[in-house]
């Protein structure tokens, strides 16, 4: 396993971590759970990515129960939580959001929920138009200090946004913000390589990106009949499908990366991770499985890794087409 600093934090993070969403305590058997985590854990991932709503709760509590079986050193691993959307399907006007009360009780049913002292990283899940940023930011900050979580982050907020929260941490002598969680593949790229480039300079900001392979769009299994014979991910999305798989030239795109992959000697899915590690400023690839196979295969990527030659990443650029500019800094 390659490890990679978040960010400019002296924070150790592998290079591919495993993230629970769609899938614990909702898609996946707890014992199914439980045998990903010691599969990941074993190939040295040390990073386990969870948030209130998912399973509205459920998926903290099933990762919560196998984190305290295992009784792993807890300072081999990390778990991180996310606060905004709130934790039951219809939540009242203060179960949600990102002021002082639910950031506060969110972070606390998180702990009790995961069954930890402490969490690693608990991100600001989405902005909060209707709260202002510096009320965030010192909440935050109060959590950090009172030891309840150790780092903190966004999840799909904008450049911009950032920048003001990182302002008001430098205008009150407060700590700041050292990650990003944003979507990040090769068909969604802005943000990562355009919008945030000022941040990685200016702030030293580290990524925890999620759905590497558009939530398995980028896998062989559309390609060499296997998709007929399970439940995909994206089976339980319908809006993610009918906006993937409706798009005949993304798909014709995916269809010459598949075959691209098999000229290299790799299947698609270590085409797709292996592409998003060579980004320096990415510094972990989230994961996500329902089987132990499928896990397998995608902890393998890194042997991948070296055949993403220059050649290769030109190729693809040739199939993409969709660099975005790049920001002058």
């Amino acid at each position: 396993m390659e490890y990679r600093r978040l960010g400019k934090s002296g924070l150790q993070v592998s290079a591919l971590s495993l993230g629970s969403w769609v899938t614990f305590g909702n898609q996946i058997s707890d014992d199914v759970a439980e045998q990903l985590m010691i599969k990941a854990y074993e190939a040295g991932v040390n990073f386990f990515d969870n948030s209130e709503t998912y399973a509205h709760g459920k998926s903290e509590i099933v990762m919560g129960n196998i984190l305290k079986k295992l009784n792993w050193d807890r300072d081999t691993w990390m778990v991180s939580s996310k606060a905004f959307w709130g934790r039951t399907e219809n939540p009242k006007p203060n179960q949600k959001g990102l002021m002082r009360k639910h950031l506060v009780e969110g972070c606390h049913a998180a702990l009790k929920r995961l069954q930890v002292e402490y969490l690693d990283l608990y991100f600001c899940h989405r902005p909060d138009v209707n709260t202002p940023i510096e009320e965030t930011v010192w909440t935050m900050h109060n959590l950090v200090t009172q030891g309840k979580i150790l780092y903190w982050g966004t999840s799909e907020w904008n450049a911009q946004q950032i920048t003001e929260a990182h302002y008001w941490c430098v205008k009150n002598s407060l700590i700041a913000p050292v990650v990003e969680q944003p979507q990040y593949n090769m068909l969604q790229r802005t943000k990562v390589e355009a919008d945030y480039v000022p941040l990685y300079e200016t702030f030293g900001l580290g990524t925890t990106i999620w759905s590497p392979l558009v939530s398995g769009l980028l896998t062989d299994k559309y390609f060499d009949g296997s998709v007929k014979e399970e439940k995909t991910r994206m089976d339980l999305m319908a809006w993610l499908k009918e906006r993937a798989m409706g798009d005949t030239v993304k798909l014709e795109k995916i269809r010459k990366l598949y075959e691209l992959a098999k000229e290299n000697g790799m299947p698609l899915s270590h085409l797709g991770l292996c592409w998003c590690l060579k980004n320096k400023n990415v510094s972990t690839v989230i994961l996500g499985a329902s089987k132990v196979s499928q896990l397998e295969e995608n902890l393998k990527s890194l042997d991948s890794l070296p055949k993403l030659t220059d050649e290769v990443m030109a190729k693809i650029e040739e199939i993409l087409q969709n660099k975005p500019l790049s920001v002058a800094f």
